[in-house]
């Protein structure tokens, strides 16, 4: 329903944060249910706003994780001494304590159907987390094939596992979306880990 600019400022007076209803005002000739489907308008807008924000943030975090994890791992700590290895390890995993702080979390309603299915699509992934250290490249072909089962348009060059897509086209459209970006950051880790490895 569309709301005009003079009952998005009765809706939200200055300085206002939350969506008021102001019985008062000149609005009175507007049906009750009108101004309370407005006001209602309003919030369910800044709710989706709130919910993508929410979203960026735990897209974030997970980005900064990642981040600490390849500097844990990365083959530059072999070019120094132990010493600053060890200040190095240090701060990271104070960083690490900090970020485990925050604390984010768009939750979706999902049926059991729903529940089982990602359920499954986790249990790939986390195996397929776990063996990126043992065989970066492997890891990385996996990946696509994921990859692959969440997209319109897959590489031609990798295959898609077919186990995978069973699993994630039984998953919300918002779980989708999540872990099709959470594969993305995967490839990208890995494909740093390929360079480090490399070089």
């Amino acid at each position: 329903m569309e709301v005009d600019q003079f009952a998005l400022e009765i809706a939200y007076p200055e300085g206002s944060r939350l969506p008021l209803i102001d019985e008062s005002s000149v609005l009175g000739t507007q049906a009750p249910k009108d101004r309370l489907i407005a006001v209602l308008d309003q919030v369910e807008m800044r709710v989706e706003r709130l919910r993508k924000d929410t979203v960026r943030i735990e897209e974030e975090k997970d980005s900064l994780l990642s981040t600490l994890d390849s500097i844990k791992h990365s083959e530059l700590l072999l070019d120094i001494s132990e010493c600053d290895k060890d200040d190095i390890t240090r701060y990271a995993d104070r960083i690490l304590s900090r970020a485990m702080t925050v604390e984010v979390t768009v939750r979706t309603d999902r049926d059991h159907q729903q529940e089982e299915a990602l359920y499954q699509v986790n249990m790939y992934i986390d195996q397929l987390v776990m063996s990126v250290h043992n065989d970066a490249v492997s890891a990385h072909s996996r990946c696509q094939t994921y990859m692959n089962a969440c997209t319109s348009q897959p590489d031609p060059n990798a295959g898609t596992d077919k186990n995978f897509e069973t699993a994630i086209l039984g998953c919300t459209l918002d779980d989708q979306k999540r872990v099709k970006k959470r594969l993305q950051g995967l490839l990208d880790y890995i494909a740093k880990l390929n360079v480090t490895t490399c070089s």
